[in-house]
């Protein structure tokens, strides 16, 4: 990616609904060899795609929740194809350490945690134990990837 990309991908984080013209106004290109390099981006992978962010609290899913996860050894594939299906999962990493994964969720009420924890995500497959932690407040979401990777790639360089 050279700095051009950089510019696009950083002004399509801050505002992804914005026309190819007011993006090339912002980078310096015309509309179309603004299209022309957001399509690369598109077709190299960098740009995953575009999507509303909701607020959770406004659509009623007030708590917020991480759950570390360990389960058998065995039952990796069943158990991530049933992350995968879930719909209150919005995230699944794989972990080093205690767990073998961690979750996103977010429920509606305490009562509505307690129930997805009891009854649904401790009976996924391969499920030993579920660690969880409220989020009491959530501070910063939806940081913004380019400036911090273009910073830490100059970096990189100089070391």
């Amino acid at each position: 990616m050279d700095k051009l990309d950089w510019k696009i991908v950083a002004a399509l984080e801050r505002d992804g609904r914005q026309s190819y013209a007011d993006l090339g106004e912002q980078v310096g290109l015309s509309k179309s060899p603004c299209w022309s390099r957001v399509k690369n981006l598109e077709d190299g992978g960098v740009i995953e795609g575009y999507a509303a962010r909701l607020d959770p609290i406004a659509i009623g899913l007030a708590v917020q929740s991480f759950v570390e996860v360990q389960i058998r050894f065995d039952a990796h594939i069943e158990f991530e194809a049933a992350v995968l299906a879930h719909p209150a999962v919005v995230e699944c990493h794989t972990t080093a350490g205690e767990s073998d994964y961690l979750l996103k969720i977010f429920a509606r009420s305490a009562d509505h945690l307690d129930e997805l924890l009891r009854h649904n995500l401790s009976k996924l497959p391969g499920v030993q134990r579920l660690k969880t932690v409220v989020c009491l407040k959530t501070i910063k979401r939806h940081g913004h990837l380019a400036q911090w990777a273009r910073t830490t790639e100059s970096r990189e360089r100089v070391n």
